[in-house]
């Protein structure tokens, strides 16, 4: 058997055990490439006019009172400030996010719960098949395993995908697509040419996958490196590592979501109190911030923590977050992204490298285009698989269908009627 059988079936067996769940993973991976982008387009309508030319942003505790005025017995778990002049501000509520206008303190509506809710159920599609209740581990274990699967799918594609022999004609092949071609030669030339392409973000795209899917590779990011794997977030949560402020989730603002093990923090109605003097130190330790949100304390003498981004919510390295004393405004801790051990800085790339969001709007779209590819490789893949199972069947039939024997006259017998004759 040549090295190049050695890997190919094993290739093709992977690709048709786990291909449909892999197929599932990419097309809702295509479809979340912009979820962050698409809640925010859903929500556009929501601007900070001032009543006035000249008019300065009310004060942190003014907004809280404000909305609480607005809503009463509704207690917020984050409130959320961005930079740009006319963004409004964001109160996340559990399963909710409320608006106002930082300007007038007026209440500019909910955000959209039916392009928050889509995506949602893409994510627990794309996460765990969309099982709920005592299913769910296992639907976890079977995406966990698939796109492992995947993992040596794309590795094993890095030797099939490219040339045999590196003259034009080979890597023509290989590399460009092939315009009237059908069937089993367009499938291969579809197959290859996108393997060719995608191979490399691909590889990243799936391999950075492994550590949110398992405890153990979660671990050996840091055990490669070291270090100590950290204790699991809430006594049970999978794949931790992300700072307080990495750990906000796609959506990039925390919006009341619960936790990572599934609790939600307890609600506690807190007066907004010195909050001010607070907001305004979490200002100044980041001048060039784009948006700040700061976690409201359970308790009156909790220590306060703002969420500081720099980026546009999907990359840790711009990401920092700094927790102060409520009652003298002293720093408990600040905590940036070159201040952390190598393996977090790892955890936290490879976390954001899965969705391409760490290198912005252009790392999204190359994730989403190869996602796309990774549906069409397996699809492809498929394709020649069912093919070549046919042909096979084929050529079985063929050989078992018996030949009658033709009968020979012996020699001697000719001679003998040749004689009579």
């Amino acid at each position: 058997m040549t090295l190049r059988s050695l890997i190919f079936w094993p290739h093709l067996v992977a690709g048709v055990c786990a291909g449909l769940v892999i197929l599932l993973m990419s097309v809702t991976g295509v479809l979340l490439t912009y979820e962050r982008q698409m809640i925010a387009w859903s929500d556009r309508d929501f601007r900070s006019e001032r009543a006035q030319a000249g008019q300065a942003r009310l004060p942190l505790e003014t907004l809280m009172t404000r909305f609480a005025e607005a809503n009463p017995g509704v207690t917020p778990t984050a409130v959320t400030i961005e930079s740009s002049a006319d963004a409004p501000v964001e109160f996340g509520v559990p399963q909710r996010t409320i608006y106002m206008n930082a300007y007038t303190g007026a209440v500019l509506g909910e955000g959209s719960r039916g392009m928050r809710e889509f995506m949602s159920n893409l994510r627990a599609w794309h996460r765990w098949l969309a099982v709920e209740g005592e299913g769910r581990p296992t639907a976890r274990a079977i995406t966990g395993w698939s796109n492992a699967i995947f993992l040596f799918i794309v590795a094993s594609g890095f030797y099939l995908w490219f040339p045999r022999k590196w003259s034009w004609a080979q890597v023509r092949a290989v590399s460009l697509f092939r315009g009237g071609l059908q069937g089993k030669a367009r499938d291969f030339n579809w197959h290859n040419v996108i393997g060719f392409w995608s191979a490399v973000p691909l590889f990243i795209v799936v391999a950075s996958a492994m550590p949110i899917s398992f405890p153990w590779a979660n671990a050996f990011v840091y055990q490669v490196v070291g270090e100590e794997p950290p204790a699991p977030a809430g006594g049970g949560a999978r794949g931790g590592g992300p700072t307080a402020a990495q750990a906000q989730g796609r959506n990039g603002g925390p919006g009341g979501a619960p936790g990572r093990n599934g609790q939600r923090r307890q609600e506690v109605s807190v007066a907004p109190d010195g909050l001010n003097a607070l907001w305004t130190r979490a200002e100044q330790q980041v001048p060039d911030w784009r948006s700040i949100s700061v976690r409201i304390p359970n308790g009156p003498n909790a220590p306060v923590s703002f969420a500081i981004d720099q980026g546009d919510g999907g990359q840790p390295q711009l990401r920092s977050t700094l927790v102060l004393d409520r009652s003298t405004g002293e720093v408990v801790s600040y905590e940036s992204f070159s201040s952390l051990t190598l393996g977090r800085r790892i955890r936290s790339i490879s976390r954001f490298a899965h969705t391409g969001e760490v290198l912005g709007i252009l790392g999204q779209t190359i994730a989403g285009l190869v996602s796309a590819g990774g549906a069409v490789l397996v699809w492809t893949g498929l394709a020649l698989a069912w093919r070549r199972l046919r042909a096979w069947l084929t050529r079985r039939s063929e050989r078992s269908i018996e030949i009658p024997a033709v009968t020979r006259t012996p020699v001697r017998e000719l001679v003998q009627v040749e004689e009579q004759r």
